[in-house]
């Protein structure tokens, strides 16, 4: 029993742990930079004989 209730405060600490650092890695959603974007498609560099989708 005391086995089983250190792996429960251990997965609740692990859950907890990975919501806090989540929250400050400081990684957000950023838009893309359509300007930065290279305006090639992938047919572009299909060889003969392969194809692409």
């Amino acid at each position: 029993m005391i086995l089983l209730i250190a792996l429960l405060a251990l997965a609740v600490w692990a859950v907890v742990a990975t919501i806090i650092e989540l929250r400050r890695d400081g990684h957000r959603r950023v838009p893309t930079d359509w300007t930065r974007v290279a305006e090639r498609d992938a047919l572009d560099r299909a060889e003969a004989g392969h194809v692409y989708r």
